[in-house]
């Protein structure tokens, strides 16, 4: 359907509501032209039968007078009354005249002639008959019982105008019903032919429609992978090449981001490298005895060493996480397995603050990446131990419903105010509350844990406490991809 497909995206929208309409159109007129055609029809109709009937009453009644005239002339023998008849006679003849231009049958218009011409015959006789005065009265009454003749074929003349009326009024009744079936047929082709028509367009305007949302959602997603193309009118195609030249923008400005991260931390980490070794030294008074003051700021190095060097790694676990987010390799995991790696991972920082965790993960298998679920509860047990307590302990509660499965990693420390909780997920930013460590984090850890949830289709959350004081972070997880968190 390219012929379909204009210049801009207002020109396919008024051509398909033109084409959706066109039927509909086509179908009014044509109805307003058959029922414009049968009321003129039946107004015809109307008029020749109120004409014929009123010009046969008017035959008939004349006829009647003439006869009255001739048996008066008959009877009374007053020829004065030929005036009288030629008086009526005129009448007739013009009464006749308008009559013939009725539209009638062959059989009327032979009995309209043959009264005529009776009558004509009649006239002729009664002429005849006042000039010469010694004509008996034979003929009178001859030419008056003609008339009787002629009455009987006018009434012929009515009876056949009313069956021809009634066969014309039969007509206009068999025309209106197939006009109405026409009609029904009409809107039976033309409706199915419209929602074809509408479904069509829909489907070209809705098609880059939804190719620009999806190029978006990519996008927003992380995945600068997948091209970029809008099929449609030109200006939409042009807004798809805007977004494809969006999307290779995006694509270097993301590997720039990460190749400084990555040139950064490798350029810091020289330096770094003596720093530490330099304040290691120091600390451990290989180069000379220290005193206090000098061994208080010989820590200080070391413990800055030590925060700078976590610092470099945080940033190069935040680059390589944007970067490989969307490359997921989804497997069936079982939870409890992942969630003992980590707190054996864990377990040098567990008991450098004397914490204790206390497990209560079900059975649950969930298909997921298997390293970056480790990674988002790792880095959760992470920022536990960091604010909890020492001598407390960690709960990690993990739950499923049959469609999600929910990890909770609950610390004894001060809390997440409520004013933060909708900002300690993004990237760098760290909370007013002071860790219990002796370091504070980057705040790109549990920027993390969200990115990577989201890429698996599930969210990180901060959940109230009321019971108890410190914070506790949900991760909430599809069993299946494709189930909406």
């Amino acid at each position: 359907m390219r012929f379909l497909q204009p210049n801009s995206f207002p020109r396919l929208l008024a051509i398909g509501f033109a084409m959706v309409a066109l039927p509909l159109i086509f179908a009014l007129v044509n109805n307003a032209v058959a029922i414009n055609q049968f009321a003129n029809r039946s107004q015809r109709a109307v008029q020749q039968a109120v004409q014929s009937t009123q010009s046969s009453r008017k035959l008939a009644e004349l006829l009647n007078a003439l006869e009255r005239n001739t048996r008066q002339m008959a009877i009374l023998g007053d020829r004065s009354l030929l005036d009288t008849y030629e008086t009526n006679r005129k009448l007739f003849l013009q009464t006749a005249g308008e009559f013939s231009a009725l539209p009638f049958d062959e059989e009327q218009r032979i009995a309209l002639n043959d009264i005529i011409d009776s009558e004509m015959a009649i006239f002729t006789m009664l002429r005849g008959t006042v000039a010469n005065e010694a004509a008996d009265e034979t003929a009178l009454k001859k030419a008056a019982q003609e008339f009787v003749r002629l009455d009987g074929r006018a009434q012929g003349i009515i009876e056949r105008g009313d069956r021809l009326i009634d066969r014309e009024i039969e007509v206009m009744g068999e025309t209106a019903t197939r006009a109405q079936q026409i009609t029904l047929w009409q809107m039976l082709a033309l409706v199915p032919v419209a929602l074809l028509l509408a479904a069509g367009f829909t489907v070209l305007i809705a098609r880059p429609i939804r190719q620009i949302d999806a190029a978006i959602r990519r996008m927003g997603g992380g995945d600068f992978s997948a091209p970029v193309g809008v099929s449609g009118p030109r200006d939409l195609q042009l807004l798809g090449r805007r977004i494809e030249w969006l999307r290779h923008r995006l694509t270097e400005l993301e590997q720039q981001k990460n190749r400084f991260l990555r040139q950064v931390s490798h350029e810091l980490k020289t330096p770094l490298t003596a720093l530490r070794e330099g304040s290691e030294l120091l600390s451990e008074e290989a180069l000379g005895k220290l005193t206090p003051e000098q061994q208080e700021v010989a820590g200080i190095l070391r413990a800055s060493s030590i925060e700078l060097q976590r610092l470099i790694e945080d940033l190069l676990s935040y680059g390589a996480a944007e970067f490989h987010r969307s490359a997921l390799h989804f497997s069936p995991v079982e939870v409890r397995r992942v969630v003992a790696r980590v707190v054996d991972d864990q377990n040098l920082a567990l008991r450098a603050r004397a914490l204790r965790i206390a497990p209560q993960v079900d059975e649950i298998t969930l298909e997921a990446d298997p390293e970056k679920l480790r990674i988002m509860i790792d880095n959760l047990l992470s920022n536990a131990v960091k604010f909890s307590p020492e001598n407390n302990v960690i709960s990690i509660v993990a739950r499923s419903d049959g469609v999600h499965m929910t990890l909770d990693v609950a610390d004894a420390g001060s809390g997440i105010p409520p004013t933060e909780r909708e900002r300690v997920f993004d990237p760098f930013y760290r909370g007013r509350t002071v860790a219990g460590g002796p370091l504070r984090g980057s705040g790109i850890g549990l920027s993390v844990v969200r990115d990577y949830a989201q890429a698996h289709g599930g969210t990180a959350e901060v959940v109230d406490e009321p019971a108890r004081s410190g914070a506790r972070m949900r991760l909430t997880l599809p069993l299946r991809q494709g189930t909406v968190a």
